[in-house]
């Protein structure tokens, strides 16, 4: 088969636009949870209750505008709109002060408690944005806009975008102190001025792709349409699919959560981003060019190999402590991490049917940010449960994650695996 070739300005808007959402989602997903262990000392159970809220408020949204944007056959407006009403929600958390919060709020018990429960509601307000233009309509977007002839290139482009957000926000940030509120009020304006600036340009660079809307049933009805046990039915392989996604995606979010943490407060690396830099473009490299693999020789192939490779860089971590050990370790992960992911979420792709992406975005976020994102953490906090402690300059105590995160981890590849080799044998009989 002939492979479809994409515009110049498709993968422009593919990039950028991957790119910002992913810098926005390292702030939600990574760099909120440095936000409110720095300045309001949460506790491990705090973050994994804002990941937890955070991951249903995405599956919501996802469900309710992913549905709405087939029922009207638009995708451009929602991802556009979204981006914007998202930019603006970033800069929101720069209010967000002890200073404001004792202001405010003098008779409050606890001006710290306060502060973490006022950052989880304002995180849950921005996903709400977030995932409506990302999470529903540009993955709606690009589900349309591909194939199967380039549909592993596209994911692979896709997929290696949360490590290059990671670099770009952490390199970018890295000198600002974090310890300090006007560094965390510099880094979510900045942040949340280029999503915003973003969304504008989205209405230049999108390419609208036509979703046909004859057949659709009502709204709600739509809402609901992926969970019908006749569509499960005629479905079989995309389900089959998203149960790999879920069990794969928990084991990422058991340490993904503390994995800065771990690396800074643990292991004492405070220069970590010049460390892992090159880690990160490597294995952002590897992953653009990896999903070339899913398109010439199948999700069979090219999943067993990074598995392999996600479980080999969680050993590593688990064991090592010196620089060189745990930067090749990290190396290894994130390679097996984003090459997996890209794998199932080409996976997921090629089995969503045709001018019903909108609606299958819900169940996608289901398996990938909802069921891990409550299941990861609190397996997670529970590893944490008795771990160390340091005491603050002010007094006050923080956890210190230790290695077993990446136990844990390994243990729920285990079960990821066993649900996949079923997911393999089944594919030769349901296509």
């Amino acid at each position: 088969m002939q492979k479809t070739k994409k515009s110049p300005k498709f993968y422009l808007a593919l990039i950028i636009f991957s790119l910002v959402g992913q810098v926005a989602w390292v702030v939600e997903n990574m760099y909120l949870n440095v936000f409110i262990y720095k300045m309001f000392n949460a506790s491990a159970e705090s973050i994994s209750a804002m990941v937890a809220a955070s991951a249903i408020a995405a599956t919501v949204t996802t469900l309710l505008i992913g549905a709405l944007s087939d029922k009207i056959g638009k995708r451009k407006l929602f991802i556009c709109g979204g981006y914007i009403l998202w930019g603006i929600s970033i800069w929101s958390f720069a209010a967000i002060r002890m200073d404001v919060i004792n202001a405010l709020f003098p008779a409050v018990a606890s001006a710290a408690s306060l502060g973490v429960t006022l950052v989880i509601i304002t995180d849950c307000v921005m996903t709400f944005f977030g995932s409506s233009a990302n999470d529903a309509c540009f993955n709606a977007w690009l589900t349309d806009s591909t194939d199967d002839t380039n549909r592993g290139a596209v994911e692979g482009i896709n997929a290696m975008m949360p490590l290059v957000a990671i670099l770009v926000v952490f390199g970018g940030f890295m000198g600002l102190d974090q310890s300090k509120e006007e560094s965390w009020t510099l880094i979510f304006g900045i942040i949340g001025t280029v999503v915003l600036v973003l969304g504008i340009a989205g209405f230049f660079l999108i390419e609208e792709k036509p979703v046909k809307t004859e057949g659709n049933q009502s709204y709600f009805a739509n809402i609901f349409y992926g969970f019908r046990p006749g569509v499960i039915r005629e479905n079989k392989m995309l389900y089959f699919t998203l149960v790999g996604v879920a069990v794969f995606n928990i084991s990422i979010q058991i340490f993904m959560p503390y994995l800065i943490l771990y690396y800074t407060v643990t292991l004492g690396m405070d220069n970590y981003v010049l460390i892992f830099a090159p880690a990160i473009i490597v294995a952002a490299a590897f992953t653009g060019l990896y999903g070339r693999v899913y398109d010439r020789k199948g999700f069979g192939a090219a999943i067993i190999p990074t598995l392999i490779m996600l479980m080999v860089g969680y050993v590593i971590l688990y064991f090592c402590r010196s620089t060189a050990l745990v930067f090749i370790g990290s190396l290894i992960m994130m390679c097996g991490y984003l090459g997996t992911g890209a794998m199932l979420g080409a996976k997921v792709r090629t089995h969503t049917p045709e001018n019903r992406s909108g609606m299958f975005q819900g169940l996608r976020i289901f398996s990938q940010v909802l069921i891990p994102g409550v299941i990861g953490p609190a397996i997670g906090a529970a590893i944490l449960k008795n771990a160390d402690t340091i005491v603050n300059s002010d007094g006050t105590t923080s956890f210190v994650p230790n290695e077993n995160i990446f136990l844990g981890a390994f243990i729920a590849i285990v079960f990821a695996w066993l649900v996949m080799m079923p997911l393999l044998k089944k594919e030769k009989h349901y296509g």
